[in-house]
């Protein structure tokens, strides 16, 4: 049998379970609103975990980190700073946001800044900037999948009709069995994930160079530049770092996706016991460096570093190998692609229609829209994959710009009543229109710095500058609880 249907034949099999999975997850659930988005709230640690690890470690932990040590080398490292840190934050905030959302009923991080701030306007604004920077992050998933099939068919099936074929499948079950769906496919999913990485991780440098250290060693004799900062890069230097590290840390959990998922859990106990162990599945992210950067002596000269880790298992291992490692990789497209894309259709139709277009509607009509709107964002990020040549990095790294932004919003709501509605709303209008005019005018870094660091910076700046001439107001979470929201 020819190589590329065998392994195609292991990736399909893989796909098919994961899928039977999701399907199977939310099939003997009423999908109501509340089901449907945060799974009645009584996900204990183990499914917190995989469903937040299920968001975090995606396409761009399989394809994009690998593929940024094979062509930039040192700036890729800001990787490994940021999750630590990340994990400090959440271990704090997290928490708070939960007991916000068990009292007032939250389902959306829009949610949290319509209670927290009083303004269904603020809070629209954070469902529509929550869509659009949601994206970029689906076409990483999308362009992922796409490279994943086309390199393990060996050229025999292109990028556009496996991508189609998986988000229609992924559409599917998110309709059928909403975050639960997503979460136990998750299961799956980070078994085959962690496998792969520490599998190929260390083979690869102990087959071609008999060790890690001699990989290393081999590496700097013969591209030193390659593993110090600014690598093979001209601008990306310690500034830049330093301020990745910072961004993507303070960003890490304002994904709406991310955010959202922590109301998913029975009690704040639970995400102070994720944020403890969620640092161990960090552990992936060196060993699938260390693909990249044997890729840069065993195959020199890719056009496209984003194919480095799989090009190698493709060079080393057997077919049905391959289609494994294929198989994990696609599941780490789909899944973090499902709870996207519910996010973001729940955010459009819960936060952004109802309560400015239909303040009528109910809760059946808001899941009926959000369902249709899944097909919708499916379409859109399709789109932008098949007609769009940016890097997995550069896709990542635009969504944490933009949805970074939500930080001050977020932190000043948790711990400071001095913070005001216009003050917010100016600071984060202010940090969002820069993350769109630097990164659009290509001025990223600038001065040495992330746009997205700088834009935030800004947006502080602005949100303690309006606030001290504003009146304080009665913070929303001082009120009494609502029983819904979006009304």
């Amino acid at each position: 049998m020819r190589a590329s249907l065998v392994a195609l034949a292991v990736i399909s099999a893989i796909v098919a379970v994961g899928s039977f999975i999701g399907f199977y997850a939310g099939s003997h659930r009423k999908m109501d609103l509340e089901q449907w988005i945060v799974g009645g709230r009584g996900f204990g640690m183990l499914l917190v975990w995989l469903l937040m690890a299920g968001e975090i470690y995606t396409t761009f932990t399989f394809l994009g980190a690998s593929g940024w040590a094979y062509s930039k080398g040192g700036p890729a490292l800001y990787i490994l700073g940021y999750q630590p840190l990340a994990y400090v934050v959440s271990f704090y905030i997290l928490p708070q946001v939960w007991e916000a959302g068990r009292r007032y009923r939250l389902q959306t991080q829009a949610d949290f800044f319509h209670v927290r701030y009083s303004s269904k306007y603020l809070a629209a604004f954070v469902a529509l900037v929550g869509v659009v920077f949601i994206i970029p992050y689906l076409q990483l998933q999308l362009t992922g999948l796409g490279i994943i099939v086309e390199v393990s068919s060996f050229g025999g099936i292109t990028r556009t009709p496996a991508m189609v074929i998986a988000f229609a499948i992924v559409a599917a079950f998110v309709l059928t069995s909403g975050v639960r769906g997503v979460a136990w496919v998750s299961v799956l999913k980070d078994f085959l994930l962690l496998f792969a990485a520490v599998f190929v991780g260390i083979a690869v440098p102990y087959i071609y160079f008999g060790g890690i250290g001699p990989m290393f060693t081999a590496l700097a004799r013969a591209k030193p530049s390659h593993l110090v900062m600014p690598g093979a890069t001209e601008n990306l230097g310690h500034g830049w770092y330093m301020s990745t590290v910072l961004l993507t840390a303070l960003g890490f959990y304002m994904w709406p996706a991310t955010f959202g998922a922590s109301f998913t859990a029975k009690s704040g106990d639970t995400l102070r016991r994720n944020a403890i162990v969620m640092p161990f599945y960090s552990i992936t992210m060196p060993l699938v460096f260390f693909v990249g950067l044997a890729a840069i002596l065993v195959l020199p000269g890719l056009g496209n570093g984003n194919l480095s880790m799989l090009t190698m298992v493709r060079k080393t291992f057997p077919p049905w190998f391959l289609g494994i490692i294929g198989g994990a990789g696609a599941l780490t497209a789909m899944v973090p692609a499902a709870i996207l894309i519910l996010t973001a259709a729940t955010l459009f139709a819960k936060n952004l229609c109802r309560p400015i277009l239909a303040p009528a509607m109910t809760d059946q009509q808001v899941a009926k829209l959000a369902k249709i709107m899944v097909l919708a964002i499916t379409v859109v990020a399709l789109w932008s994959a098949i007609y769009s040549s940016a890097t997995l990095v550069s896709l990542l790294l635009v969504g944490y710009a933009g949805v970074t932004q939500f930080f001050p919003g977020v932190v000043l709501g948790l711990y400071s009543k001095r913070a005001t509605t216009p003050g917010v709303f100016a600071g984060m209008v202010t940090g969002v229109l820069l993350v769109v005019l630097l990164m659009l005018s290509k001025h990223d870094p600038i001065m040495g710095l992330n746009a997205g660091f700088i834009a935030l910076c800004c947006n502080f700046a602005v949100v303690a500058a309006v606030s001290l001439v504003t009146p304080i107001e009665r913070g929303g979470f001082e009120e009494q609880p609502q029983a819904s929201i979006g009304a």
